[in-house]
């Protein structure tokens, strides 16, 4: 796609793999993977899509990743969870054709992110969760500072959009999964005070030698 919001959005922040790290305290195995095919069929003329992040919960994701694509009828199961990023080349196709084909894949949730607040989809923030093979609407709520938040039951996470920005919080603490940017901050901050901790010490034991020697 031409503006590569599912890049900007989704994977140069590491959603996925802060998603994929969560997930796998609770899930083996699992894929987590944006970008690959998803068809019913090979064999049968389907309509193919590609979400922007797919989520499939105890499914042997190697032969996914292999083949860049799921055949739902290989693995006996759809995915758990899609979600699309809006575009303005895709934009609404979105909320009107491929909703009609997760469900009838039988993706059991089917969120869509719009970073604009709902110039490319119809709003910022939709989910659909899967009942008796229809969607129905995820209730969305929206706070006095404009985070719009939604709870996957496939994720056990709250969905937001938050500024332009998709985030997913753990709604037991409140708080988000980390971004890499943060992930980097955290791994920065535990090395400097690795550092400061070696110091101190190599600081000690100078004085314990320049004691034992006096």
């Amino acid at each position: 796609r031409a503006d590569m919001q599912d890049y900007v959005r989704l994977h140069r922040p590491g959603v996925g793999s802060a998603l994929e790290l969560h997930l796998a305290r609770s899930h083996s195995p699992l894929l987590v993977v944006g970008g690959a095919y998803l068809c019913f069929d090979t064999r049968e003329r389907q309509p193919w899509r590609g979400p922007d992040l797919m989520v499939a919960l105890d499914v042997d994701p190697d032969p996914i990743i292999r083949r860049n694509g799921y055949v739902i009828r290989e693995h006996g199961k759809p995915p758990d969870l899609v979600l699309e990023v809006a575009s303005s080349s895709t934009g609404a196709a979105d909320y009107t054709a491929k909703r009609l084909d997760y469900a009838r894949f039988g993706v059991l949730e089917y969120w869509r992110f719009d970073h604009t607040g709902g110039e490319y989809h119809d709003v910022a923030l939709a989910g659909d969760r899967l009942v008796q093979g229809q969607y129905q609407p995820i209730p969305i709520a929206v706070d006095e500072t404009g985070i719009a938040s939604g709870h996957s039951q496939v994720l056990g996470l709250d969905v937001r959009w938050d500024d332009g920005t998709l985030r997913l919080a753990d709604p037991a603490t409140g708080g988000y999964l980390p971004t890499w940017d943060e992930m980097q901050a955290e791994l920065t901050a535990a090395n400097a005070e690795r550092d400061a901790a070696l110091e101190r010490v190599r600081q000690l034991e100078e004085l314990l030698r320049s004691q034992r020697s006096e």
